[in-house]
């Protein structure tokens, strides 16, 4: 059996539909301002983005959970953007479309926030 790990990702109402649009498959491609696809290693992170930063934003924030395989992700270094649970992984924008090939199941939306 293959090793998952799971990932968090914060988002917005925008990017969550195009989720959804996947059929809760894939990421969607990055802006050419969003050089960088970060999910996050831990939920009490991603629900401070999606609460403190998504809401402020669009009116609403929401916490996705996905698995990925946990040999491919080695790929990616555990990046430290603050405290010591405040950890991410860079994906390039241009490795997007394989990082969602190794997305095992589908993402879910685990908690949402809103106005």
């Amino acid at each position: 059996m293959r090793r998952t790990t799971a990932l968090w990702r914060p988002t917005g109402p925008e990017e969550l539909a195009l989720v959804e649009a996947s059929g809760w498959t894939a990421w969607p491609p990055r802006l050419p301002e969003q050089p960088i696809f970060y999910p996050v290693l831990d939920e009490e992170y991603a629900v401070r983005i999606a609460r403190d930063w998504n809401v402020p934003a669009s009116g609403s924030g929401f916490v996705t959970r996905f698995e990925v395989d946990g040999a491919f992700l080695e790929r990616y270094p555990v990046r430290q953007a603050g405290g010591e649970t405040i950890l991410e992984l860079w994906v390039p924008a241009e490795e997007l479309d394989e990082f969602n090939a190794h997305i095992v199941g589908r993402i879910e939306v685990v908690r949402e926030f809103h106005r």
